[in-house]
């Protein structure tokens, strides 16, 4: 029992990674499924694309590894945040599809909250903005929405969870019902300063506290997976939601640490230590990761489109045929056109926080084509991403460390990590284990295991493969991050 299967489930595919005694990576498999977009601004999953991948996932990488149930230690699993799911607590049949967490539905309601000047209380207690993006809203509107449902969740027989609550609740066979800090800090129900589910958050709501998950430590045991899944039973040992495992995965343990992760969005956290600091500039305020009941807090900025942009050039427009084609047509671009890509598909993250504009794209010349279009998509990247470091610096005091270390898909461009380190004039580090995501969850589960070592030894083992010094010069760097700040404002302007 020397391994550990860790379980990504993301919001466009589900990945198993197996790790070995080491922590190295021994085998992994993956699968894509289905997104719906019923309206506009609406984004879903169905569940059951969600169980089926991570079920076939777990059992690809154990047979790719050559290994049996026997030989795992225990699960770890790190998820989509913030998406949303009802099931029924008997049959575990969801009422509804999936709500991802770029699903805007709720602005409407969201603006209502604010209007009514709700939004201060709603920071206080959660860390969070009242924005369509969490799951708070998008639970009430299941509630509101989906015929019957408010009725059977009054009466007991509904439950609520992020993704991690309702594969546990599948892997066990409905005998856990349990959440870890981290997911339950991203609901917009979860008082992050008292640790406990805010009643007076759900009262507003009109949530039945009844169907909300028991909140666990990151480390810790979350039940024992059902013996017909994998062969045995196995114990699920460690969760986290998918930016705070690649935090624990990054080894960003020292408070002014910083991770940027590059998947769907872009997520960087600061590492605040033990004390929650209050943002000024709507970064969000929310647990890093929590062990022995004691959390670590982070400053959260959050981009919706980063890899997505990529996506849209392959799928959208279609003059990609897939992601690695971007930086060879960057590298040709043709650098006196000055073209600005604001991809605010699903509106606008941090620190803008506009859930009504959309993509917009500026300079274009009868000379502009593939190459410069994607060369923006990239830059669009590490534009948003000093937007955050900006605020988040400003936020803490200016005194985080001058490093961020960096992962996920488009850390593996060169070219989009140097204008990254350009664009926000500091260092950028790119660790050997690009899977930090799923490398931090292998850890929670298999430091609580006892087969692997503990925070002071895991940060030891941090490996760098790739370091990005800035070489742009200031000027030419100030006069870039005007421009897309104007084009920011023209797009919000809209």
């Amino acid at each position: 029992m020397n391994h550990i299967l860790a379980i990504d489930q993301g919001t466009t595919s589900s990945r198993a990674i197996i790790f070995d005694q080491d922590m190295k990576l021994v085998a992994t498999a993956q699968e894509e499924f289905t997104q719906h977009f019923p309206k506009s601004g609406w984004v879903e999953h169905d569940p059951a694309d969600l169980w089926s991948t991570t079920a076939g996932t777990c059992r690809s990488a154990i047979e790719r590894a050559g290994l049996t149930a026997e030989q795992i230690a225990a699960i770890g699993i790190t998820n989509q945040r913030e998406t949303t799911l009802v099931w029924d607590k008997t049959t575990g049949e969801p009422v509804y599809n999936a709500i991802v967490w770029q699903d805007r539905r709720t602005s409407d309601y969201c603006r209502e909250l604010r209007d009514a000047g709700h939004e201060a209380m709603f920071t206080e207690r959660t860390g969070l903005l009242l924005d369509p993006y969490f799951s708070g809203t998008k639970l009430r509107w299941i509630l509101e929405n989906v015929e019957g449902a408010r009725a059977r969740a009054e009466a007991g027989e509904l439950l609520f969870g992020t993704v991690d609550s309702f594969l546990i609740w599948k892997m066990t066979g409905g005998a856990a019902h349990v959440t870890d800090a981290t997911n339950a800090a991203r609901t917009l129900l979860y008082d992050i300063r008292k640790g406990r589910w805010s009643t007076s958050i759900c009262d507003m709501l009109g949530i039945p506290m009844g169907m909300l998950p028991e909140v666990k430590n990151c480390s810790d045991d979350f039940g024992m997976c059902r013996a017909d899944l994998f062969g045995k039973p196995l114990p699920i040992l460690g969760v986290a939601g998918d930016q705070q495992a690649a935090t624990v995965g990054q080894a960003c343990f020292q408070p002014g640490m910083m991770k940027s992760t590059y998947g769907t969005g872009c997520f960087a956290l600061l590492n605040t230590g033990e004390t929650p600091v209050a943002s000024k500039n709507r970064m969000l305020t929310t647990i890093a990761y929590q062990f022995d009941g004691k959390p670590t807090y982070a400053l959260e900025g959050s981009i919706f489109i980063a890899g997505a942009v990529v996506q849209w050039l392959r799928d959208g427009i279609k003059i990609i045929r897939e992601a690695g084609e971007t930086q060879p047509l960057a590298e040709k671009a043709d650098t006196g056109q000055n073209v600005i890509m604001v991809p605010a598909f699903t509106g606008l993250g941090a620190p803008y926080w506009n859930a009504d504009c959309r993509g917009a794209i500026f300079g274009l010349t009868r000379g502009t084509g593939p190459e410069e279009f994607a060369r923006a998509a990239l830059e669009s990247v590490g534009y948003q991403t000093r937007d955050l470091l900006e605020a988040m610096k400003d936020d803490w005091g200016g005194d985080g460390k001058d490093v961020l270390r960096v992962d996920g898909g488009m850390t593996a461009s060169d070219w989009a990590m140097q204008f990254l380190s350009d664009i926000i004039g500091a260092q950028v580090d790119r660790p050997e284990v690009l899977e930090t995501t799923a490398l931090g969850a292998a850890w929670l589960a298999g430091w609580r295991a006892g087969l692997y070592p503990d925070m002071e030894g895991f940060a030891q083992n941090w490996a760098l493969e790739h370091r990005f010094e800035p070489n742009m010069d200031d000027p030419t760097r100030d006069a870039k991050y005007a421009g897309w700040k104007r084009a920011v404002a023209a797009t919000m302007a809209v």
